[in-house]
């Protein structure tokens, strides 16, 4: 290990211009860095004392009167404490109530639970993000992307490359890392009492930190990983407290691990005074979690303070004004609400106060994933979406956020949160049999309606089966974000139960940055891109940064007789060199006509190529429509969803581009764009319809009613910005 890895001259200068890009205050940045310097010294302690141990594990710092007690007597009192508790299902499972609502209630889950926590003990094979289930034998090799092969250095933990352009992907690695199959492995006992799970689980934790000493190698190199491991392992060693594998050596050996979990967060925490995100809300509610968790433990008093505080001071700064999270992703959205979440009933379960301003924050977040879900259930996948959970109890795609909804419907008694279908496995390991009794006795909420979320930048006109989604979502974090794409004036759209225009979704970030890119581009998503440029400046160099050139804003809305419009712009394309244009898309929703009037608007000077695309979802075929020039159709199963070319069109070429869409981190499926390319001098104004014909509709009739709709509409467009 080295004590001067400095970076040259020019990359320390490009981390300083990355580091404080977007709206940063000249106080933050001064107060920033001297965080930082006062950091390089902290980190030159920290490699002086990795040194000198070798990261070897030391025993627990046991607080107060539990430093006196015997390591049996310790384990007489963890086996007997019921203070503090875990949010009630936990506390419950392995109960016999418990093991039969399981079965009764969730008999498929209780039986795929059961298979793959027996391939975990017989043959080292567990799914993982997108990539299914792999090989990873009973002794993975923890330092190894089991993806890729690369592999990572026993190196002090600040002085890794963790982004190397070689192939390897430090997220799977992380995910490996998460240890989430142990809490699986705790959760088959929970349900089956079967002892050969949990003295698995402890086997392999032990392996897990043999291979991995305190402050060496990649799944030290950043606190949250840490966090997320110390809260799954602390749900797991609750679930088999019972059982024989749980004896006084295991709680020494549970006890120092979740120590050195701990003080590694806190000397390690991911702050900025310029601005913080879900890495350092992780950092906190881990501390959280081992504070309220782990009273024995010496330095649990001020963990569980400070994470505290900071939970609720970091719950005003993330979380939007109307509930979404601020980084301009779905998919982070459902992450940080289950943290949220699971942090709140934890609180909960031990008498901690988290004050009304956080339930009703916690509230609004539960509001908006029940408002952006689509007719079929699933998420809008805008932004990144890397299927990360704060607490493994469950399978889920990354479109899977439902769940959330569930939870919030019972923990909040608001049966307008509550989603359509069954109630979800999470609401029994988490809420416990009143939280499903609960459930059964919500009536059943109308679906969402139209809603605007402003300062997300989320517009969804919608009524019954149908669906819209237009994407106004600036970069996140004050133009500071990592996990938006160029995706602004984009939409999404479902119709008789499917959805037909989607997200492709991200794929992978460092593992491939060619595609990381790709997936992130303008020309990955339903909007329009003028000469090829990008709405906002990428790198494929930089895979976490994403410029903030386009600054989406809302023009105006308006309701008129059965019609709801919205108007948004952007600025992306101002820096153009054959001169700047300004995209504005106006959506009109036709309630009564069922389908959606758009005009693109496209104002500036010079003459361009300008290209509208429609990504399709994977599974939907699409092709040109005959006796309607330059229109298309698409369509799954009998539904179709027509796209006609109204006015601006002229000359406009139509192809179908084969492309690639992404549901799950690492897996990706073949999908088609459609495309039509105007070579123009601007300004020009492209108008165009979305036209559903569910089954038993005939296309005649649906054409029709576009051509009242269009005649009716026509004057709504110049109702706003014009």
């Amino acid at each position: 290990m080295s004590d001067d890895k400095a970076p040259s001259p020019a990359r320390r200068a490009a981390r300083w211009r990355r580091a404080f890009r977007g709206e940063v205050s000249l106080g933050d940045a001064a107060l920033e860095a001297a965080r930082r310097a006062r950091a390089a010294l902290s980190r030159r302690r920290e490699r002086s004392f990795v040194r000198a141990t070798g990261g070897a594990l030391r025993p627990p710092r046991l607080a107060g009167r539990f430093a006196g007690l015997g390591p049996e007597r310790l384990l007489e009192h963890f086996r007997t404490r019921r203070e503090p508790a875990l949010p009630p299902g936990l506390e419950e499972a392995g109960g016999e109530l418990f093991k039969k609502l399981l079965e009764d209630r969730f008999a498929d889950e209780r039986a795929a639970l059961a298979r793959e926590a027996r391939e975990i003990v017989a043959r080292g094979r567990w799914p993982l993000l997108g990539f299914g289930t792999l090989e990873l034998t009973r002794e993975p090799d923890w330092l190894r992307d089991p993806v890729s092969g690369a592999r990572w250095p026993l190196e002090y933990h600040a002085d890794l490359r963790l982004v190397r352009g070689d192939g390897g992907d430090v997220r799977v690695l992380w995910e490996l890392n998460r240890l989430g199959h142990l809490v699986t492995l705790a959760r088959a006992y929970a349900a089956t009492g079967d002892e050969e799970l949990a003295a698995e689980l402890f086997r392999q934790a032990r392996h897990w930190r043999n291979a991995n000493p305190l402050g060496l190698g990649p799944n030290w190199a950043c606190a949250m990983e840490v966090a997320l491991r110390a809260v799954n392992l602390l749900a797991a060693f609750r679930l088999v407290r019972d059982s024989h594998a749980l004896d006084a050596d295991a709680l020494q050996f549970s006890l120092a691990l979740l120590d050195e979990h701990g003080a590694h967060i806190r000397r390690n925490l991911e702050y900025s005074h310029v601005r913080t995100s879900n890495h350092y809300l992780s950092d906190v509610a881990g501390l959280f979690w081992l504070g309220v968790c782990l009273p024995e433990l010496e330095g649990a008093d001020a963990w569980r303070e400070f994470g505290r505080r900071e939970l609720l001071r970091e719950s005003e700064k993330q979380v939007l004004a109307d509930g979404a999270d601020a980084e301009a992703s779905t998919g982070y959205h459902r992450f940080v609400t289950e943290l949220f979440l699971c942090s709140f009933l934890l609180a909960r379960a031990n008498g901690i106060n988290l004050g009304e301003g956080f339930a009703a924050r916690l509230r609004s977040m539960l509001d908006y994933a029940r408002s952006y879900l689509r007719p079929d259930g699933r998420a809008p996948l805008v932004g990144d979406a890397d299927g990360g959970r704060f607490l493994d109890l469950s399978r889920r795609a990354a479109d899977d956020h439902a769940y959330l909804s569930a939870l919030g419907a019972i923990v909040f008694d608001d049966a307008g949160l509550r989603p359509e279908g069954e109630a979800p496995e999470e609401l029994l390991w988490l809420l416990g049999a009143e939280g499903l009794r609960r459930f059964g006795a919500l009536p059943r909420a109308p679906a969402p309606a139209s809603r605007a979320f402003e300062r997300a930048g989320t517009y969804l006109l919608r009524e019954g089966d149908l669906y819209l989604l237009l994407n106004g979502c600036g970069a996140g974090l004050a133009g500071r974000g990592s996990h938006g794409h160029n995706d602004k004036l984009g939409v999404e759209v479902s119709a008789c139960g499917h959805p037909f225009v989607r997200d492709p979704g991200t794929y992978v970030y460092t593992g491939d940055t060619a595609e990381r890119r790709r997936f992130r581009s303008t020309a990955y998503h339903s909007t329009v891109e003028v000469d090829g440029a990008e709405q906002a400046e990428t790198d494929e160099r930089l895979p976490f940064v994403i410029g903030d050139e386009s600054r989406p804003r809302l023009v105006g809305r308006r309701e008129d007789g059965g019609a709801e419009l919205v108007v948004l712009e952007h600025d992306g394309y101002a820096r153009l060199a054959a001169g700047a244009i300004r995209h504005r898309r106006a959506v009109i929703f036709d309630r009564r006509r069922r389908l959606w009037l758009v005009e693109d608007s496209l104002t500036g000077r010079g003459r361009h190529t300008f290209r509208l695309r429609l990504h399709f979802a994977p599974g939907v075929e699409s092709g040109a429509l005959n006796g309607r020039a330059g229109a298309a159709w698409a369509k799954i199963g009998d539904a179709r969803l027509f796209v006609v070319t109204l006015e601006g069109f002229g000359g406009a070429g139509l192809r179908f581009e084969p492309l690639w869409s992404s549901t799950d981190y690492g897996a990706k499926s073949s999908s088609v764009a459609a495309c039509w390319t105007v070579e123009a001098g601007a300004p020009l104004v492209l108008r165009w319809a979305l036209v559903p014909a569910c089954a038993g509709e005939p296309e005649s009739e649906r054409l029709r009613a576009l051509e009242e709709a269009a005649a009716s509409r026509a004057t709504l467009f110049e109702a706003v910005g014009r």
